[in-house]
């Protein structure tokens, strides 16, 4: 699978996730319930949550290493309402399809590097990390537009490490698990979310590292293989 089917694929499943979960027309900014959507603020509260993985505390824990790869997974949830709100824009801008929007990200700044091997990010970098994160919150909070803030989180991708055969798997990962979450009882409360012992998101991590050509539909089938074994 090459990097634009890749894209396309994620930009997809996203639609579909945000259609099921929402109501279709969610991008009008209003779920089925009525509850206002903002991605800026989801986009916002995650990247608060991303930094949260570093030590920047000057009293606390000042030796200990960044948790790179809990970055690397905040950094698939803050995608998750980047594309969200480009799918939005494009929407209610009248810009096309989603392989429109797709052959946009392709076009920015940061994105041929950002699909190049990804580099070991360095620890003695985390300020300039940090700082480069809350150059997107600012950005998100100043109404700055889809454009700029893909821009900004390919950049820090990059500069963390995560490589776009990374975000991938690990997009493909969370955005089928979200899914299954929802059809077996996650709003309801029902769902169980420790499989023999380990969270769901272990369970399905190991599927994905265990073959890496697994599909959306074939990911989704091997979760609900493991769910109904549970007691």
């Amino acid at each position: 699978m090459n990097r634009k089917q890749m894209l396309t694929e994620m930009f997809r499943l996203q639609q579909k996730l945000n259609d099921e979960t929402n109501g279709i027309g969610w991008e009008k900014g209003y779920n089925k319930h009525d509850r206002i959507i903002n991605w800026r603020r989801c986009i916002y509260m995650e990247c608060a949550e991303l930094i949260d993985s570093f030590n920047w505390k000057h009293w606390k824990d000042i030796n200990i290493e960044p948790d790179w790869d809990n970055i690397k997974i905040e950094l698939v949830d803050i995608w998750h309402f980047v594309m969200s709100l480009g799918l939005e824009y494009y929407k209610n801008e009248n810009l096309g399809t989603i392989d429109d929007l797709v052959a946009y990200v392709i076009d920015t700044k940061y994105f041929d590097e950002f699909c190049t091997d990804s580099i070991a990010p360095d620890s003695s970098d985390s300020l300039s990390i940090i700082n480069n994160i809350e150059h997107m919150m600012k950005d998100t909070l100043t109404q700055e537009d889809f454009y700029k803030i893909t821009d900004d989180f390919f950049s820090a991708a990059i500069e963390c490490g995560l490589s776009m055969d990374d975000l991938y798997k690990y997009y493909l990962g969370k955005n089928i698990l979200n899914g299954f979450r929802q059809d077996n009882g996650y709003k309801e409360g029902t769902y169980k979310k420790v499989w023999n012992g380990k969270e769901d998101n272990d369970v399905m991590m190991r599927i994905l590292e265990e073959d890496a050509n697994l599909t959306a539909d074939s990911l989704y089938k091997k979760l609900k293989e493991v769910y109904t074994t549970l007691s």
